[in-house]
């Protein structure tokens, strides 16, 4: 279900190609645990890069969502040993600069100058979203919270 609300999130696009793929993934982390969080998250990355074409080519969108289940992943231990805010700041900063300053090898400072902005911003939006989801699943007693 989490795949599939990726993919209408893949439609839904916040700056060019930067897109509400990445909630799904950030929820199933943090309710699922990390591995569930990095498998969604990753195919939500693929089915954005295939509703846009592939602008960055099939080989450097493999590597975007290698990192961004690597993030998914990070995103639910920070949650594990902090709390929501300092993972939803851990987060959008790995998915963000970070992501945007390792492609910097691959496309130079250009990229980074003009990307950063735009992929934190959706990064902070996906992830602080997912956040405020996942407490309120809890808070209903929908989900409990799965953070031991």
């Amino acid at each position: 279900m989490l795949i599939a609300l990726s993919a209408v999130g893949a439609l839904i696009k916040i700056f060019n190609t930067v897109a509400f793929d990445s909630l799904p993934g950030y929820l199933a982390a943090l309710y699922l645990g990390g591995g569930y969080g990095a498998t969604v998250i990753s195919l939500g990355h693929m089915l954005t890069a295939i509703t846009t074409g592939f602008p960055l080519g099939i080989t450097n969108h493999i590597y975007i969502a290698i990192q961004m289940a690597i993030y998914a992943y990070l995103f639910r231990l920070a949650y594990k040993k902090f709390n929501i805010y300092i993972a939803v700041a851990i987060g959008t900063v790995l998915n963000g600069p970070i992501a945007t300053l390792l492609m910097v090898p691959v496309f130079g400072w250009g990229f980074f100058v003009s990307w950063v902005l735009p992929l934190t911003i959706g990064s902070f939006v996906n992830v602080l979203l997912a956040g405020i989801l996942y407490k309120i699943l809890i808070k209903w007693g929908i989900v409990y919270d799965r953070k031991v």
